[in-house]
């Protein structure tokens, strides 16, 4: 494997993992999103999908999103009966995000971040240094 496609690689993965970040910034602040009509649905949780792909000329394989879902887990319900999308109970749907899975998830992709920034930064050194060898 050459070095360009190294770097490819880990910027793939930059990619993929910038996107996994974007999605839990949007569920963060949207966790207070409810509906504004009664018994109208809140915020559903937006879920990320991952999918290898395989560089046939190469033999390398890196990661791509897939697709950008909802998680279908029920919402819950808080009692507040003045709340606009109360219903005739007084309850509200509140969205399906968890914070603490959130906060996890983007330090998650902070880490893998970071790895692939640094193979990236290893891979340009290594090259700098063959070139220099060259001269």
């Amino acid at each position: 494997m050459d070095f360009t496609n190294t770097i490819g690689i880990s910027a793939d993965g930059m990619r993929t993992q910038a996107e996994r970040l974007r999605v839990s910034a949007e569920n963060l602040a949207n966790k207070d999103t409810t509906g504004s009509t009664p018994g109208a649905d809140p915020y559903r949780r937006k879920t990320i999908t991952f999918q290898t792909t395989l560089d046939q000329a190469t033999g390398a394989s890196s990661v791509k999103v897939k697709s950008v879902g909802q998680d279908h887990t029920p919402f819950e319900t808080r009692y507040d009966p003045s709340h606009p999308a109360a219903d005739a109970k007084g309850y509200v749907k509140v969205p399906n995000v968890n914070t603490m899975v959130e906060i996890m998830d983007t330090h998650d992709a902070q880490h893998s971040y970071e790895a692939n920034l640094n193979t990236m930064q290893i891979t340009r050194s290594m090259l700098t240094r063959t070139i220099n060898l060259m001269k």
